[in-house]
């Protein structure tokens, strides 16, 4: 059962390690970096949604191998924790973000061409913001939450 515990810890460590990589390392730094918004947004669309992928993979190994330690240690009726509301919650998160936010905003990139060259005051330009505004609430409430399944499994683990 150590092998599950191990799998299930890997699987957080991928997830949020990847999150404060993504938005305290490789965003701002491309942002920085790189000459212009439209080469800092074709590095980090793409990162974006390999994360997510990730993420949802991460967040379905994690599932299997809690439910599964559940039923192995303790052979409980009530198999469900709150790690796991959680969790399904950052999968639910996530999947909102990668399969409505985000072709939103690819599909008003394509629309502007490049995105430096557009007014602020255009239409799609302002729908462009409200929606980056969400994706970046949608995924520090993943953090979030996925700090508080760190706790509740170090917790549960430490029992």
């Amino acid at each position: 059962m150590s092998w599950l515990r191990a799998l299930m810890l890997l699987c957080l460590i991928v997830w949020i390690g990847g999150i404060i990589f993504f938005a305290f390392v490789l965003a701002p730094t491309v942002f920085t970096v790189l000459p212009s918004n439209e080469l800092a947004g074709n590095v980090v669309n793409p990162s974006l949604t390999r994360l997510h992928w990730i993420g949802v993979g991460a967040a379905v190994i994690f599932l299997f191998c809690s439910l599964l330690h559940n039923r192995l240690k303790h052979a409980q009726l009530r198999l469900f924790s709150s790690g796991h509301v959680l969790m399904l919650i950052m999968l639910v998160l996530t999947l909102i973000s990668q399969l409505s936010v985000i072709p939103r905003m690819q599909s008003l990139r394509s629309s502007m061409g490049v995105i430096d060259n557009v007014s602020p005051s255009d239409t799609r330009r302002i729908e462009f913001n409200r929606l980056h505004v969400w994706s970046t609430e949608l995924e520090s409430g993943v953090l979030l939450l996925g700090l508080g399944v760190v706790v509740l499994t170090a917790r549960r683990f430490s029992a």
